[in-house]
C-alpha cells in the first residue's frame, strides 16, 4: 500500500513505528492482564476468601505432621525446605509467591491430595454425626427409617470410613506402615482425578481456610488484603495502559502531520518544475485536490494506521492466546466468530473499494466545475448562462453525493452487524459457560474473563473493519499524490558541467526550423518556423486565433520544449542554458493579468525584489498604472 510506503519513507518514521509497536505491546499486555485479575477477584477474593491455592502461608506443626502421613519422603523434604518454624510451632512459608511460581505450583500439587483426604474424612465424620442425630428421631417416620438403611448400605460399599486419629496413633505405634498410608493416598488420588483440578483445588482451599480459622487468624483481613493487593495491581496496569495510549496517540499525530507537511512541500516543489504539458495532464483543479483533500485523507489514515491498524492485530492475537490459556473448552466460539467477521469485512471491501476509487475523481470533477464557474462568472452573467451552469454544478455535486452516500451507508451498516455479532457471542458464551460452571468444570471468574477476552477480540476485528473501509479511500488519495511526485517534467536541465553561461548577453533570439506538437497530438501545431528577433528591435508575431502565436512565445522560456529544430539566444541553444538563468534574462508579459496576494509593491517587485524605487515608478508608467497606484494609500 502506498500509505505504508509514505509511512516508512524515512529512518525516523521507521524508528517511530518500532517505538509505537513496543508501546502497543505494553498496552495490550496491560489490557489483557486486567480480565485475569478480575477473575482472581471473583474466584479467589470472593469465592475463596482471599486464599489463592492449597499452599498455606502458615500452618501448625501438628497439622503439617498429619498431612505428611500421606506424603512420600521427597515431598516431605520439599515442604520442610519451603517452611520455617518459629518458637510457637507455627511454620511460615519462605517462598516468594510472586517470584517463584514454579515452587508454588509444585507445593500446591504436593499439598492437594493429603488435604483432600483430611477434608473428606472431616466431612464424613460430620455426616455420620448428623445421621446419628437423624436416626434418633427416625423411628417416628417409616419412610425416613427406610432411607437411612439404604444410605448406610451404600455408604459401607462406596465410602469406607477413615478415622484420622486412629491412623496417626497406629502409625506412631507401628501398626500402620508408610506403604499402607501411601497406598491409601494412591486410591484417594484416583478418586480425586475424577473430580478434576477445579473441584479438587476448591476443596483443598477449604482445608487451608479451616487451618487459618483454627489458628484464630482474621479471615476478613486476609480477604480484604488480597482484594486490595489485586486492586492495586489492576490500577497500576490501567495507568500504564493509559500512559502508553497517550504517548502512541501523540507519536501518531506528530508523525502523520510531519509526513503530510513533507508531502505537501514535495508536491509544491514538483509542481513548480512542471512544464505546461504536465499542468495540462493533471489540471489545476486536480492538483489543488491532491494538495488539500487527498492530503487530509492521508493524514487521517496515517493516524488511524499507527494507532489502530497496528494495535488491533496485536490485541486480537493476544486475546486469542489468553482465551486458549483459560482452558474453558469454548475456543471454538471465538474461531467461528472471527471467521464470520472476516467474511463480513471481505464483503464490505469488495463492495466499497471500486466506489472509493471513483470518489476522488468526482471530487476533482466538482473542483474543476467550481473553479470554471467562479473564474468565468462575468462571462456567465454576460451570456445569461446562470441556469445552465447551476445545472452543471448540480450534476457534479449529486454524483459526488450519491457515491458518498453509498460508502457511508456501507460503513453505517457495518457497525450494527459488528454489535449484533458481539452480543450474540456474549449470549452463546454465557449459555455454554453456565453449563460448564454447573458441571463444576468452570469458575464464574474464568467465565467473566473469557467473555472479556472474546469481546476484546471482536472489538479488535471491529477496529480493523472500520479501518478497512477508510484505508482504501486514503490509499487512492496516496496513489494520486505519489503519481504527482513520480511524474518527471519534460523540460529539464542538462548536467551542470554541460550548461553554458556568460557575463554579457545581447538578446538576439533565433528560431531555426522549429516544429512543435502537443503531447498525444497527431499533427504539428508549428512546423518549419525560422526567424531572428534582433536585440533592440521589435518583432511582432501576427496570426489568427488559434494559429499558435502564444505557443510559439511559450517555447522561448521553455514552458514547452520544441519537438524539432533549435531556439537560440546569442547563438546558444536555450536547452543548453540553466532554466533559472534563461528565465532571468526574459521579461514576460502574459496575456492574462494575474495579481498575487499582498500589496501593489510586492506584485511590482515579483520579477526582481532588488529593483529600485525609480525603476518601479518607470515600470508603472510604462504599464500606465501610475495614476491608479498614486490614488492608493
Amino acid at each position: 500500500m502506498q500509505i505504508v510506503k509514505f509511512l516508512l519513507s524515512s529512518k525516523r518514521n521507521v524508528l517511530v513505528v518500532l517505538v509505537v509497536l513496543c508501546l502497543l505491546i505494553v498496552q495490550v499486555y496491560c489490557e489483557l492482564s486486567l480480565p485475569r485479575y478480575t477473575s482472581d477477584i471473583v474466584d479467589v477474593g470472593i469465592m475463596q476468601g482471599g486464599i489463592e491455592d492449597a499452599v498455606p502461608n502458615q500452618i501448625r506443626r501438628e497439622s503439617l505432621d498429619g498431612l505428611e502421613l500421606f506424603m512420600p519422603q521427597a515431598d516431605i523434604d520439599t515442604i520442610e525446605k519451603s517452611f520455617r518454624e518459629d518458637a510457637q510451632g507455627i511454620l511460615r512459608l519462605n517462598v516468594d509467591r510472586a517470584q517463584d511460581k514454579t515452587s508454588i505450583e509444585k507445593l500446591n500439587t504436593i499439598f492437594t491430595v493429603p488435604m483432600l483426604i483430611f477434608i473428606s474424612a472431616e466431612k464424613q465424620t460430620k455426616l455420620e454425626e448428623g445421621m446419628s442425630q437423624l436416626t434418633q428421631i427416625a423411628g417416628r417416620f417409616d419412610i425416613l427409617t427406610t432411607w437411612l438403611k439404604e444410605y448406610e448400605a451404600s455408604a459401607a460399599v462406596s465410602a469406607p470410613r477413615i478415622d484420622l486419629d486412629q491412623l496417626k496413633n497406629g502409625y506412631a505405634a507401628g501398626f500402620v506402615t508408610k506403604d499402607q498410608l501411601l497406598e491409601m493416598r494412591s486410591k484417594a488420588q484416583e478418586e480425586i482425578d475424577k473430580l478434576g483440578d477445579l473441584m479438587s483445588g476448591t476443596a483443598a482451599v477449604s482445608y487451608v481456610e479451616n487451618e487459618y480459622t483454627g489458628m484464630n487468624l482474621d479471615m476478613q483481613k486476609i480477604q480484604t488484603d488480597y482484594m486490595k493487593h489485586v486492586g492495586l495491581i489492576m490500577m497500576l496496569y490501567t495507568l500504564a495502559s493509559v500512559a502508553t495510549s497517550i504517548i502512541v496517540c501523540l507519536l501518531a499525530s506528530l508523525t502523520a502531520a510531519g509526513i503530510s507537511r513533507t508531502l505537501r512541500k514535495n508536491i509544491f516543489r514538483r509542481v513548480l518544475d512542471f512544464s505546461n504539458r504536465e499542468m495540462d495532464i493533471f489540471t489545476g483543479a486536480s492538483l489543488i485536490t491532491r494538495s488539500t483533500n487527498d492530503m487530509q485523507q492521508i493524514q487521517i489514515a496515517l493516524v488511524m494506521f499507527i494507532r489502530l491498524v497496528l494495535f488491533a492485530p496485536i490485541m486480537g492475537i493476544g486475546g486469542i492466546f489468553m482465551v486458549l490459556q483459560t482452558k474453558t473448552g469454548m475456543g471454538w466460539i471465538v474461531a467461528v466468530t472471527v471467521a464470520i467477521l472476516l467474511f463480513i469485512v471481505a464483503i464490505l471491501l469488495k463492495i466499497t473499494m471500486p466506489k472509493f476509487k471513483i470518489l476522488q475523481l468526482l471530487v476533482d470533477k466538482l473542483n474543476l466545475v467550481s473553479r470554471e464557474i467562479l473564474t468565468g462568472l462575468p462571462v456567465i452573467r454576460a451570456f445569461r448562462r446562470e441556469n445552465f451552469e447551476t445545472k452543471r454544478f448540480a450534476v457534479a455535486n449529486n454524483e459526488l453525493m450519491k457515491t458518498q452516500l453509498f460508502t457511508n451507508r456501507a460503513m453505517v451498516m457495518m457497525m450494527p452487524l459488528m454489535m449484533f455479532m458481539m452480543n450474540v457471542v456474549a449470549v452463546v458464551i454465557v449459555w455454554f459457560g453456565a453449563k460448564n460452571a454447573d458441571a463444576g468444570h468452570l469458575q464464574v471468574g474464568d467465565l467473566l474473563a473469557f467473555i472479556t477476552y472474546t469481546i476484546q477480540i471482536v472489538m479488535s476485528f471491529m477496529m480493523l473493519s472500520m479501518i478497512s473501509v477508510m484505508l482504501p479511500r486514503a490509499n487512492v488519495a496516496a496513489e494520486r499524490v505519489a503519481e504527482v511526485l513520480k511524474t518527471e517534467t519534460t523540460v529539464q536541465n542538462k548536467p551542470e558541467d554541460q550548461l553554458v553561461d556568460r557575463d554579457i548577453w545581447r538578446g538576439d533570439v533565433e528560431f531555426k526550423d522549429v516544429s512543435f506538437r502537443f503531447p498525444d497530438a497527431s499533427e504539428d501545431v508549428l512546423s518549419g518556423i525560422s526567424f531572428t528577433a534582433d536585440a533592440g528591435k521589435t518583432t511582432a508575431i501576427i496570426g489568427s486565433t488559434g494559429s499558435g502565436k502564444s505557443t510559439l512565445i511559450n517555447l522561448i522560456p521553455r514552458l514547452f520544449d520544441v519537438t524539432n529544430g533549435v531556439i537560440t539566444i546569442d547563438g546558444v541553444d536555450i536547452r543548453d542554458m540553466d532554466l533559472h538563468r534563461l528565465r532571468s534574462l526574459l521579461g514576460f508579459v502574459p496575456q492574462k493579468g494575474i495579481l498575487f496576494s499582498g500589496d501593489i509593491e510586492s506584485n511590482l517587485r515579483f520579477g526582481n525584489e532588488e529593483i529600485s524605487e525609480e525603476a518601479l515608478q518607470k515600470a508603472a508608467e510604462i504599464a500606465q498604472a501610475d495614476e491608479f497606484i498614486s490614488e492608493k494609500e
